[in-house]
């Protein structure tokens, strides 16, 4: 769960965090170096290149070169910074000063050898454009970046070691635990945070979430883009108020809750990854209407949130949460899975409906291809959030109604979605090369 501007938590977080690191790095380089140093420049590959621009990757990497970190990024920067690609921007670097603008990103090879599909490289050049310092850059997935000769952090050891659902399952029984406590153990024994601050960042969290759906359904006009996709959030909310008490009642908020964060995202404003960007309105759909609509108390709502991150991080950990490697199924499918956990644990059904709530939202999502028409997080992605989180609504119901019949296992559900993934055709992973995309565009030139 990360903080920050949308659309894309690969395509716009990770190349902000890129950017922010990668002038830090250039910071500590040697003096005698840096009195050299005039510009940055930036080189996107991969699907930050086929996507980038409908992403605001050029932006959010300037952004970042410029030291604002996606935590803090103010809003409407992504979209200034847009409007004006010429402009040279500067910043203290060592004694002196160097430039960039969004010019300065350019947008390379689709088809490359680097190990990850999203991939930049970032220069600090001189006066004659030499290169002073370069870093190859990798955003993975969810916000997360790493970086060549990059290695993982020095962490604590979790109290309870799992790798999958199947050993988590494991320890669920013989230690008799909740996940929600063994999420915990491991969250205060990995980052050395006490309870009490781990709990007062998933407040953080949640009331993020929550902001994202209120200004929302507050929010009217059209998104940012060539598409002139209108905002719809408000008027379902309209229509709802409406509508006499009633499933129907109750389905068409949720749909407007997951609409309005995830236009948000679409705009550029501040959402939470969840387990991305472009998945970001599932959960927080379904955190305002069990808050709002079926009044679960914030105990078991941070319970329960613990129990979907154990989710996130078993398909992360085991397949991938990056649309560019394994489709829309690793975004989408992955929130509607972490969300359908949540739900059931928020209702307080044994962990093992848990788990099963969680595979019966997943395996629904297999195959779902990423093909964001010209590249914005409009088309089809606002919608599916919204199919995603009424989808983990059904999945928690199945899996209290029919426990102890369920014969797939979350596990083999997310090694199918690797399997699946890496066999989709690169068309269908982020790079708006064919489905709807393809399809979509063709159309609207008249084809």
């Amino acid at each position: 769960f990360k903080v920050g501007p949308g659309p894309s938590s690969s395509h716009t977080i990770g190349p902000m965090k890129a950017g922010h690191h990668f002038a830090e790095t250039c910071a500590a380089l040697p003096r005698d170096l840096l009195v050299r140093a005039v510009r940055f420049r930036v080189r996107l590959y991969g699907s930050l290149s086929a996507t980038g621009t409908g992403h605001g990757t050029d932006a959010a990497v300037v952004a970042g070169l410029l030291g604002t970190a996606p935590e803090s990024c103010p809003a409407g920067l992504l979209q200034e910074l847009m409007d004006d690609p010429h402009t040279r921007r500067k910043r203290s670097l060592g004694d002196g000063q160097v430039s960039v603008c969004v010019d300065d990103v350019s947008h390379d090879a689709i088809i490359h050898d680097f190990p990850y599909s999203n991939t930049l490289v970032a220069d600090l050049l001189d006066a004659e454009d030499k290169v002073l310092h370069s870093q190859e850059y990798y955003s993975v997935g969810g916000g997360f970046i790493q970086w060549k000769g990059w290695e993982p952090p020095s962490l604590g050891e979790p109290v309870h070691r799992y790798s999958n659902m199947t050993e988590l399952r494991a320890i669920v029984k013989e230690k008799g635990l909740n996940i929600y406590e063994i999420i915990l153990d491991n969250e205060m024994a990995i980052t050395g945070a006490s309870r009490p601050s781990i709990i007062y960042s998933l407040n953080q969290i949640i009331d993020h979430m929550e902001s994202s759906v209120r200004r929302g359904l507050d929010s009217e006009g059209q998104l940012p883009g060539p598409l002139k996709v209108q905002r719809k959030a408000r008027m379902l909310w309209q229509q709802a108020s409406r509508m006499q008490s009633s499933p129907d009642q109750f389905l068409t908020r949720i749909n407007a809750y997951a609409f309005a964060t995830a236009e948000e995202n679409a705009s550029g404003g501040v959402i939470v990854t969840a387990p991305t960007c472009g998945s970001a309105g599932v959960m927080p759909a379904l955190v305002y209407a069990l808050r709002h609509e079926m009044f679960i108390g914030d105990r078991a709502i941070r319970e329960a949130f613990l129990a979907s991150a154990a989710v996130g991080f078993i398909a992360k950990h085991n397949a991938s949460i990056a649309g560019a490697e394994v489709g829309c199924q690793g975004e989408i499918g992955v929130a509607s899975a972490m969300a359908a956990a949540f739900v059931a644990d928020a209702r307080g059904y044994r962990s093992r409906v848990t788990e099963n709530a969680a595979e019966v939202a997943l395996e629904h999502h297999l195959g779902i291809t990423c093909d964001p028409v010209q590249g914005y997080v409009q088309i089809p992605c606002i919608e599916r959030n919204a199919v995603a989180a009424k989808r983990a609504i059904d999945a928690s119901n199945l899996a209290h109604m029919l426990v102890g019949t369920r014969t797939i296992s979350f596990d083999m559900v997310v090694r199918t979605m690797y399997e699946t993934g890496v066999n989709m055709s690169r068309a269908f992973r982020e790079t708006s090369e064919g489905g709807l995309a393809r399809l979509y565009s063709r159309r609207s030139i008249g084809s």
